[in-house]
């Protein structure tokens, strides 16, 4: 996201863009805000660690009349100028309805859960298991949380592995943590007796459409970054044009047959 926003942002030089990174903490990125307030900004652009703790500072630039562009995780409630993201549970619902073509109907799925407090998360969870009701041989036989983070799906698998000796798919809510299952699964010598899917569909050599191409993934799901878009509004906004309150990303499925399509435009903005 911060690789595209720079990308883009060279397009429009009268725009200049200061970074913070909260590493996953909500107390950092709340410090973070208020810092850029007292450097008394034109415009913010936020992607909430999570939404609750996030909502009153977001709120509270909205209000001191700062456009604020809240990207790719919602926060509670409506005080910003515009909301960029994809649709969190049509991807997880996307995922859910392949999943259950490639099972026939029926099997026992891990589900790697990201950081519980985010919409994402809950998105990708809510529309994936909607989309499997449908299919009572379908079971979610272990679910654990591993905050979007690869480290923490490997341990979390290295458990479901030793409590369930048959495990026949892998959700995880993002390629990251897809890639940890997989490794886990390949210590133990199993990873062939299951699919893997992920979602974000990143590019790069760690991202997800190089696994799917590699077979470590059997699928993933575009996420947009928003990143351009974001510029793009940003300047818009900065230039007194009316935006709308809600821009919606779309998603697609990468599967082995597809992925050289998905890489080739990000090889080609190189």
């Amino acid at each position: 996201m911060n690789a595209q926003v720079a990308a883009r942002a060279k397009d429009f030089p009268d725009l200049e863009i200061a970074y913070a990174d909260a590493q996953q903490d909500n107390a950092k990125q709340v410090a973070d805000v208020e810092n850029f307030l007292r450097q008394k900004i034109d415009l913010l652009i936020i992607s909430p660690n999570e939404a609750k703790p996030l909502t009153p500072i977001v709120r509270r630039v909205f209000e001191q009349k700062i456009p604020v562009i809240v990207l790719d995780r919602a926060i509670e409630g409506d005080t910003y100028t515009t909301f960029i993201g994809a649709d969190n549970k049509l991807i997880g619902k996307a995922a859910g309805e392949y999943i259950a073509k490639v099972l026939n109907g029926k099997g026992d799925v891990v589900e790697i859960q990201g950081l519980p407090g985010s919409p994402p998360a809950r998105d990708r969870r809510d529309g994936f298991r909607e989309a499997i009701a449908k299919f009572p041989d379908i079971h979610i036989v272990h679910d654990p949380v591993a905050n979007w983070l690869r480290e923490e799906a490997m341990s979390q698998m290295e458990s479901a592995l030793a409590a369930h000796p048959h495990i026949d798919l892998v959700y995880a809510h993002n390629d990251p943590m897809a890639a940890g299952a997989f490794l886990a699964a390949k210590a133990k010598g199993r990873e062939n007796e299951m699919k893997f899917v992920g979602i974000d569909a990143l590019p790069g050599l760690d991202g997800g459409i190089q696994m799917v191409a590699d077979g470590r993934l059997a699928a993933t799901f575009v996420y947009p970054t928003g990143g351009k878009e974001a510029v793009e509004t940003a300047d818009r906004i900065l230039k007194g044009e009316k935006v709308p309150h809600k821009i919606v990303l779309q998603t697609a499925m990468v599967t082995k047959e597809n992925a050289a399509q998905f890489q080739q435009p990000a090889a080609a903005a190189k």
